[in-house]
C-alpha cells in the first residue's frame, strides 16, 4: 500500500489584467471576453492553493516542509505578481493572454522547478470564490 500523502499551502496575491487578443478589434474582444477585455484593466484577489504529493520522509515525517513551500510560493509567485498589472508589468504575460488557465500553467512551471521531482504537484487558482482552475487537471 502506498503511503503517499498530499499537503497543501494557500497563499494570496492581487493583480490586474486584461483579456485581449491583439489581433482582434475592441468589438471582437468584447464579444469574446466581455467586460474582462476592458482596455483600462480590472483586478482580482487571487487565491492560490498548491498541493504537493509524496511519501513522508523517514527522518522528518514531512512530505515537504510547509514553511519551505510557503517561502517558494512567495518568492516565485507572490513577489512576482502581487499588485502588478500582469499584461504590463510581468515578462510571463507580455505575449500571453493572462487568462486564469494561462496563469495557473505559468505558476505551475515556476513552482515545479523549485519542488523536488520525486513529489507530484498540482496548482489550483481561484480567480473569484466561484471560478477556479487547476493544473494539471
Amino acid at each position: 500500500m502506498s503511503k503517499k500523502v498530499a499537503v497543501y499551502r494557500r497563499e494570496r496575491f492581487n493583480a490586474a489584467h486584461r483579456l485581449n487578443n491583439p489581433a482582434w478589434d475592441d468589438a471582437t474582444n468584447f464579444k469574446v471576453f466581455g467586460k474582462c477585455s476592458n482596455p483600462h484593466y480590472h483586478g482580482h484577489n487571487y487565491e492560490l492553493e498548491v498541493k504537493v504529493i509524496g511519501e513522508p520522509a523517514a527522518e522528518t515525517g514531512f512530505v515537504m516542509d510547509l514553511k519551505v513551500l510557503s517561502d517558494i510560493i512567495k518568492e516565485e509567485v507572490v513577489e512576482r505578481f502581487d499588485h502588478k498589472n500582469l499584461n504590463l508589468d510581468t515578462a510571463e504575460f507580455k505575449n500571453l493572454n493572462p487568462t486564469a488557465e494561462n496563469i495557473v500553467v505559468v505558476i505551475y512551471s515556476l513552482l515545479r522547478s523549485r519542488i523536488d521531482a520525486k513529489n507530484d504537484i498540482q496548482v489550483r487558482l481561484y480567480e473569484t470564490p466561484r471560478n477556479f482552475v487547476e493544473y494539471p487537471a
